[in-house]
C-alpha cells in the first residue's frame, strides 16, 4: 500500500468517523450524569432530516445545521422528561424514540417532498471544505506535504468542530465544577443531592448537550458527508456509538481512537470491496459487516472490564 493509498483510507477513516465521535460524546455527557441514552441512533436521524430539509427550504446550510440540532434537542427533552421527571425505564424510552424517529422522519418526508421518504438532493447547498492555511504551499513537500494536504485540510467545518470537541469534553468533564458535579451525578446522585445541589438539573443539562452533539452528527450526515437525507441514512450509528463509548470507558480521548477504529473499519470495507488473503477470498459482505461484528464483540465483553457509571440506568427518587 503507497503512502498515496494510505492517506485516501485514512480520510475516508476521518469523514466516517467523525459522526460516530459526536455520537459518543453525546452518549458520554448522559451516561455519565447517570443517563443510558439508546436514542442517540434516533436523534442523530431527526437531525440529518431536519437539517437536510431545511436547508434545501431556505438554501442556507447554516439554518439548516440549526434545525437539527433544534430537533434533536426536542427528542432529548422528551426522554428527560420520560426518564428523569417521570422515572420511566430509560432504555425503553430510548428504544422509543429511535422507533418514532424512524417512521416519522419518513412520513414527513413523503408528505413534504413527495420522494419516496427522502429529500431532494441538497446540491450546493452544503458544508464545503476546507483549505487550511498552506495547505497549497506545502502539497509538494515529501510526506508532509501529502499528509497535511490530503487528510488533515480538505473536511468541512463539523470535522473539525468534532475534533475540538474531545479536549473539550475532557476539560469540561474534568477541569470544571460543573464536569465534578456530572461525574459524582453519575456514580453518587444521593450525595450530590445531600450538598445541596439539583440532581434533576445536572442530568437535564447532561442531556441538553448529548442533543446538540447528536444534532451535529445527524446535520453531518445529511449536510456534509452526503447530499441530503435518505431514508435510515444512520445505519446503525447510534448502536455503534455506544458500543464505542463502552470501548473507551466512558473517557474522551479513548472515545476518539474507538470511533476512529470503527471509521477505519468502514472506510476498509468500501475501499477494498473483494480482498485476496492467499487465494481466499474475503466477500464484500463480510467487509461491510466488519463494523457491526466488532459492535458484537465489544457488547459481549471481550475488550476487557468496562465498568459504567454505578447509577447509570437508575431513576433517583430524592429522600423525604
Amino acid at each position: 500500500m503507497d503512502l498515496n493509498t494510505l492517506l485516501q483510507v485514512l480520510d475516508s477513516t476521518v469523514r466516517l468517523g467523525t459522526p460516530l465521535l459526536l455520537m459518543c460524546l453525546a452518549g458520554l455527557f448522559s451516561e455519565r450524569a447517570g443517563i443510558v441514552d439508546i436514542g442517540l441512533e434516533g436523534k442523530a436521524l431527526v437531525a440529518a432530516f431536519f437539517s437536510a430539509s431545511i436547508a434545501y427550504t431556505t438554501g442556507l446550510v447554516w439554518i439548516g445545521l440549526l434545525a437539527g440540532i433544534a430537533a434533536s434537542m426536542v427528542l432529548s427533552m422528551i426522554h428527560g422528561i420520560a426518564s428523569i421527571t417521570f422515572r420511566g425505564n430509560q432504555l425503553i424510552s430510548g428504544v422509543a424514540l429511535n422507533f418514532l424517529a424512524s417512521g416519522l422522519t419518513v412520513l414527513i418526508a413523503q408528505d413534504w417532498f413527495g420522494q419516496g421518504g427522502r429529500t431532494p438532493s441538497l446540491g450546493d447547498v452544503r458544508f464545503p471544505a476546507l483549505t487550511l492555511p498552506f495547505a497549497d504551499a506545502l502539497r509538494s513537500v515529501p510526506v508532509i506535504g501529502p499528509i497535511y494536504y490530503d487528510l488533515i485540510s480538505g473536511h468541512s467545518i463539523l470535522v473539525y468542530v468534532a475534533f475540538l470537541c474531545v479536549p473539550l469534553t475532557w476539560w469540561v468533564l474534568y477541569r470544571t465544577r460543573f464536569g465534578l458535579r456530572l461525574r459524582a451525578v453519575g456514580e453518587n446522585p444521593a450525595a450530590v443531592d445531600t450538598a445541596g445541589i439539583s440532581v434533576v438539573r445536572l442530568r437535564f443539562s447532561a442531556i441538553v448537550i448529548a442533543g446538540v452533539l447528536c444534532g451535529l452528527a445527524g446535520s453531518y450526515l445529511a449536510t456534509a458527508l452526503q447530499a441530503g437525507f435518505v431514508k435510515e441514512m444512520t445505519a446503525g450509528r447510534g448502536y455503534i456509538a455506544l458500543a464505542a463509548l463502552i470501548f473507551a470507558k466512558w473517557r474522551p480521548w479513548y472515545a476518539l481512537s474507538a470511533t476512529m477504529l470503527f471509521g477505519l473499519l468502514q472506510a476498509v470495507a468500501l475501499r477494498y470491496q473483494n480482498i485476496d488473503l492467499g487465494g481466499v477470498v474475503i466477500p464484500v459482505q463480510f467487509m461491510n459487516a466488519l463494523p457491526y461484528i466488532l459492535t458484537i464483540v465489544i457488547l459481549a465483553g471481550f475488550v476487557g472490564a468496562a465498568n459504567p457509571p454505578r447509577a447509570g440506568g437508575d431513576p433517583y427518587v430524592k429522600e423525604r
